[in-house]
C-alpha cells in the first residue's frame, strides 16, 4: 500500500499577517525578514516590500509583542492593525515634500540665471542656502531611514540617497568658504527631487498594482444594525458576537456571515462568484459578508465573524501569496543582501582610483567622452573623485531587484481572483510551466455534481402524487426527481398532508419507495427490465422507474450533466500539448461516457483515494509536473501528492485546504486560464530580474567610468523601479488579449 501524505489543516492562529512601516528598499525587507525567522517559535517569514507586510507562519503561539520587538529591533515598526489610510497618508506627504523640492530645485535655476555669476558671494549663499532647505527638509525621510539603518548597523536604499546628496551639500559648504573644487549643491538637491518623484511615481504605481486588496477590504461593513430585546442598536463590526440577530435593510452591505432567519430578498454576490445577476435567498440560506442586500429586509443570525469570516479569510489569503516567493527569487534576495554596501565600496574604491590616477584616465576616457549625449567636464583631481563618487553612489538601485518578485505576483495573483481563481501557493506561477499532465475527477470537476433529469415520460395528471412519492425520500435521484416536477405542481407541498394521504410508506435501500394511496400502489425507483432504457444507458444516464400497480407508467432519465466549459478546456489543454486524464471513483461505463463527450480517452475508473494518489505518482514519474482538479474528500490525498492541486470552490472544505489553487467560479476552463495567467505572470518576473541585474550590471560600471553624470545617475535610478513596475502592470493588458 503507498503512503501518502497525511493532510494536515494549519490552525488560523499560527499564520499572521503584519502591516511594516519605514521599509524603502528590497535590503530593508531582507533584514526584517531576517529579524522575524530568528524569533523562536516562528517556523518561515516572508516580507513583501510592495505591500509594506510580513507574513509569518508559526510553530507554537507566539505574541504579537515578540514579533513587534524583532522588528522594531532592527529599525522598522508594527502597526497594531492593517490601517487602510497609511499609504494614503504617505502618498500625500510624499507629494507635499515632491512638490516642494521641485520649487526650491526650479528656484535655483532662475537665481543662477538671474543672479551675478563669477565669484558672487550672493549666489554661492543662495546655492548653499537653498540646497541645504531641499536636501534636509524635503529629504528627511530619507535621511531617517539611513540613520535607522546606521544605528541598526546595516545599509538600505536610503543610505546610497543620503550619502550621495550630503556629500553633494558638502562640495558646495566648503566652496563657499573658499576650498577650490567644484560645488555640486545642486546637484544634491536634484538627487533628492528625482529621488522623491521616483518614490511618488512607484507609490502610485504600487497602489494600482494591489487595488484589489483594497477593493476587498472596501467591501467590509463599518456598522451592523444589531437586534437586542431594547430594539435596534448600531454597533462598530468589531462588537458583533457570533449567534448575533443583524438587520439588513436594502442596499446595504451584509456585515458578516450568516443563515437568514426571516425575510427574503436578492442578494449580489459577485464579489465571490463573479456574477452580476443577485441570488434571491430566503429563510434557512447562507449569506456572506460583504456582499450587498438589494431589495429586501432580512433578519440573519450571525456564524462567523472576524478572522473566521469569509472575506477575512480572502482577504488573509491574498495576502499570503503576494508575501511569498518564488524559487526564481533566490538569486535576487542573494544579490540585494551585499548590494548596498558593495556598492558603496565601488564608490569610493573608484574616486580614490580617479583621484591618483586623474590625468591617465582623463587622457584615455576623453574619446569616449565626445560621444556621450551630455557634457562631461573634468577640472581637477578632487572634484573628479566627488563627481565620481556621486554618480556611482545615485545609479546603483536594488529595489529594482527587491521588486522584481512580488510586483508580478501582486498583479499576476491580482487578475487571477478576477477571473475566478484564488492562487494559495505562489510556486505554482514558477511550477506551472512545466505541468504535462493534467488529472482530473469526473463528478463536481467534469461534471456539475449535481443529478439532473434529462428525459422524463409520465402522464401530467400523475405529476402532483409522483412528486409528493420523490419528496419523501433522501436519494439524491428521488430528489432530482421531486426538483424536477415541482415547478410543474401547482399546489403547495406540506409533508403532514403528504402522510394523511398515502399508506405503507416502505422504502429499500438500493430499490427505490412505495406507497398506496387511494387503494393504489405506486413505486418509483429501480426499473424492472433495463433492456428498455439501452438508449439513455449508453448515454451515461441513470434511470427512475415510476410503477403503479406493478405497471410502468413512467420513467426519469437522470444525468449528472457535464459543466458546459469541460469540452472547450480539454481541447484547449490538448492544443497548448497538456495531456489530459480522467482519474474517478464512478463505474467504468459511467466514465467512458462522459470521456467521450469531453474528449478524454486515458481513464481510471473505480479508484479509491489511495489509487488517485498512485495515479498521480505514476505520471510523475514521466518526468512532467502534474496538476491533479477534484472537488471531494476523496480528492484532497491526489491535491496534496500532485505538484499543484486545484479544487472546485464548491467542494468540500478539506479538498479546499488541500489545494494550491481554488476555482472560485466557473469549471475547468478556469485551468487553461491558470496556466496562460501563470506563464504571462513568470516571463514577467523574469524580465523584471533579467533588466534589473543588467540595468545595474551596466550602469554602475559606467559610472564609475565618468560616464554618467550624477543627476541623469539619479533619474536612471528611480527610472529602473518605476520601468519593473510598469512592466509587472502589463500583465493586464497581455491577459485581456489572451483571455476573454
Amino acid at each position: 500500500m503507498y503512503a501518502y501524505k497525511e493532510v494536515v489543516r494549519l490552525p488560523e492562529q499560527l499564520k499572521k499577517t503584519l502591516r511594516i512601516s519605514g521599509m524603502t528598499c528590497a535590503n530593508c525587507a531582507r533584514i526584517v525578514e531576517k529579524s522575524l525567522r530568528k524569533v523562536d517559535g516562528v517556523k518561515f517569514a516572508a516580507v513583501n516590500l510592495a505591500t509594506n507586510t510580513a507574513f509569518v507562519v508559526l510553530e507554537k503561539d507566539v505574541p504579537n509583542e515578540l514579533l513587534k520587538k524583532a522588528v522594531e529591533e532592527v529599525g522598522y515598526s508594527v502597526a497594531d492593525h492593517l490601517d487602510e489610510g497609511y499609504e494614503v497618508r504617505r502618498y500625500k506627504r510624499t507629494k507635499r515634500k515632491t512638490i516642494f523640492a521641485i520649487s526650491i530645485t526650479a528656484f535655483m535655476f532662475v537665481s543662477m540665471a538671474f543672479l551675478p555669476h563669477g565669484h558672487s558671494k550672493v549666489l554661492e549663499a543662495v546655492m548653499l542656502l537653498l540646497s541645504a532647505i531641499a536636501i534636509f527638509y524635503a529629504g528627511s525621510d530619507a535621511f531617517r531611514g539611513a540613520f535607522i539603518a546606521l544605528v541598526h548597523k546595516h545599509t538600505n536604499m536610503d543610505t546610497l540617497i543620503t550619502f550621495g546628496a550630503l556629500t553633494a551639500w558638502l562640495t558646495e559648504l566648503l566652496h563657499f568658504f573658499g576650498l577650490k573644487i567644484q560645488p555640486f549643491g545642486m546637484v544634491g538637491s536634484m538627487i533628492i527631487t528625482l529621488h522623491l518623484v521616483g518614490r511618488l511615481i512607484e507609490s502610485y504605481l504600487r497602489d494600482k498594482a494591489s487595488k484589489e486588496v483594497r477593493a476587498l477590504l472596501e467591501l467590509r461593513s463599518k456598522n451592523a444594525t444589531v437586534l437586542t430585546t431594547d430594539g435596534e442598536i448600531s454597533v462598530p463590526l468589531d462588537f458583533v458576537r457570533e449567534g448575533d440577530i443583524v438587520l439588513v435593510k436594502p442596499g446595504e452591505r451584509i456585515p458578516a456571515d450568516g443563515i437568514i432567519i426571516e425575510g427574503t430578498s436578492n442578494v449580489d454576490e459577485s464579489m465571490i462568484s463573479g456574477e452580476p445577476i443577485p441570488v434571491t435567498k430566503t429563510v434557512g440560506n447562507n449569506v456572506v459578508g460583504g456582499s450587498m442586500n438589494v431589495d429586501g429586509v432580512i433578519k440573519i443570525k450571525v456564524t462567523n465573524v472576524g478572522n473566521d469570516s469569509f472575506l477575512s479569510k480572502m482577504i488573509a489569503l491574498i495576502q499570503e501569496v503576494q508575501g511569498a516567493k518564488v524559487p526564481i527569487q533566490a538569486l535576487a534576495d542573494r544579490i540585494t543582501a551585499w548590494f548596498v554596501p558593495v556598492v558603496i565600496v565601488l564608490a569610493f574604491f573608484s574616486s580614490v582610483v580617479w583621484y591618483f590616477n586623474f590625468e591617465t584616465l582623463l587622457a584615455s576616457m576623453k574619446p569616449f567622452f565626445q560621444l556621450l549625449p551630455w557634457s562631461v567636464h573634468f577640472t581637477d583631481r578632487f572634484s573628479t573623485a566627488v563627481f565620481i563618487f556621486l554618480s556611482t553612489i545615485v545609479i546603483a538601485c536594488p529595489c529594482a531587484l527587491g521588486l522584481a518578485t512580488p510586483m508580478a505576483l501582486i498583479v499576476g495573483t491580482s487578475q487571477a481572483m478576477k477571473k475566478g481563481l484564488l492562487i494559495r501557493n505562489a510556486e505554482v506561477i514558477q511550477t506551472m510551466k512545466d505541468v504535462g499532465y493534467v488529472l482530473f475527477d469526473k463528478t463536481g470537476t467534469i461534471t456539475n455534481g449535481k443529478p439532473t433529469v434529462v428525459h422524463f415520460e409520465l402522464p401530467q395528471f400523475e405529476y402532483t402524487t409522483v412528486a409528493y412519492i420523490a419528496s419523501l425520500s433522501n436519494h439524491p435521484l428521488a430528489q432530482s426527481v421531486f426538483a424536477h416536477l415541482q415547478p410543474l405542481v401547482k399546489n403547495g407541498f406540506d409533508k403532514e398532508d403528504i402522510l394523511k394521504e398515502f399508506e405503507e410508506i416502505k422504502e429499500e435501500r438500493g430499490s427505490g419507495i412505495s406507497v398506496v394511496h387511494k387503494g393504489v400502489r405506486y413505486f418509483v425507483g429501480k426499473p424492472k427490465d433495463y433492456s428498455i432504457y439501452m438508449k439513455f444507458l449508453q448515454e451515461g444516464c441513470s434511470i427512475v422507474e415510476v410503477r403503479k400497480d406493478d405497471n410502468v407508467i413512467g420513467f426519469f432519465a437522470i444525468s449528472d450533466t457535464i459543466r458546459e466549459d469541460s469540452k472547450e478546456a480539454v481541447q484547449r489543454l490538448k492544443d497548448a500539448s497538456v495531456h489530459p486524464v480522467m482519474v474517478t471513483g464512478d463505474n467504468e461505463a459511467v466514465a467512458k461516457v462522459v470521456g467521450s463527450k469531453v474528449g478524454i480517452s486515458e481513464i481510471f475508473a473505480g479508484a479509491s483515494p489511495e489509487d488517485k494518489v498512485n495515479i498521480v505518482r505514476h505520471f510523475q514519474s514521466k518526468g512532467k509536473k502534474v496538476l491533479m482538479v477534484g472537488d471531494g474528500i476523496n480528492d484532497a490525498p491526489a491535491l496534496k501528492a500532485a505538484d499543484i492541486g486545484v479544487a472546485i470552490g464548491s467542494g468540500s472544505e478539506i479538498a479546499l485546504e488541500s489545494a494550491d489553487v481554488i476555482i472560485m467560479k466557473g469549471g475547468i476552463s478556469k485551468v487553461v486560464e491558470l496556466i496562460e495567467i501563470s506563464k504571462i505572470t513568470f516571463s514577467t518576473i523574469k524580465k523584471n530580474l533579467v533588466f534589473a541585474f543588467l540595468y545595474n550590471v551596466v550602469a554602475i560600471p559606467s559610472a564609475m567610468l565618468g560616464f554618467l553624470h550624477p543627476v541623469i545617475a539619479e533619474g536612471a535610478m528611480a527610472m529602473s523601479s518605476i520601468t519593473v513596475i510598469t512592466i509587472s502592470l502589463g500583465i493586464t493588458r497581455k491577459l485581456s488579449k489572451r483571455i476573454v
